[in-house]
């Protein structure tokens, strides 16, 4: 979503016009406008690549409580024609609740881009608005059969949880072995 900087920063703005395409919530590219695509819940598109098609199918996210909205926001599975059920999900920014399990449930990831570090703000309290580390054990249970990809969790000061939180709740839950942890600045390659 491009309305909090922890999402989409300058840099990142500063990159969107020589983007083709924006794909967000229908909110938000109203806001960037310009090459701004908005997608709603569970509507997917077809993107032509060098070797086939790859389909972005926006997914539903609750960026904190119920009833205590913090804007539209959207996750998205990744499909690949080339590779056929092995979709690739990316939580964007929201909590454990069951849009999550319908994910898992419709599209059966190999790898789960998970935003967790358990955001917290002022304006909405004690509640968090992003995957504590426990509700990222509940998601990798329905996303039975994904590498999970922690990210989203450090260099921003409204993290209340971090990496070490993370690994512990995991190993707790006996599924440590489940996790990749991406390099920073660095590309990542996770085998399907």
């Amino acid at each position: 979503h491009d309305h909090h900087f922890d999402n989409l920063d300058r840099s990142g703005r500063e990159l969107l016009p020589k983007a083709k395409k924006v794909f967000t919530t229908t909110e938000g590219a109203q806001r960037l406008g310009g090459n701004g695509v908005g997608l709603k819940e569970w509507q997917s598109v077809e993107l032509a690549t060098s070797t086939g098609t790859l389909r972005l199918t926006a997914t539903p996210a609750r960026h904190g409580p119920q009833g205590l909205s913090r804007g539209a926001v959207l996750g998205f599975v990744l499909q690949d024609s080339n590779r056929p059920g092995e979709a690739i999900y990316i939580s964007g920014d929201t909590v454990w609740y069951e849009g999550v399990g319908e994910v898992a449930r419709r599209f059966h990831p190999k790898i789960a881009i998970l935003h967790l570090g358990a955001a917290r703000v002022p304006e909405v309290g004690r509640f968090h608005l992003t995957m504590t580390a426990e509700e990222a054990v509940l998601a990798a249970g329905e996303l039975a059969e994904a590498t999970i990809v922690p990210i989203h969790f450090e260099g921003w000061a409204h993290f209340s949880e971090g990496r070490a939180d993370i690994a512990m709740a995991f190993e707790r839950a006996g599924i440590a072995g489940r996790l990749f942890w991406p390099k920073l600045g660095e590309p990542l390659q996770v085998e399907l």
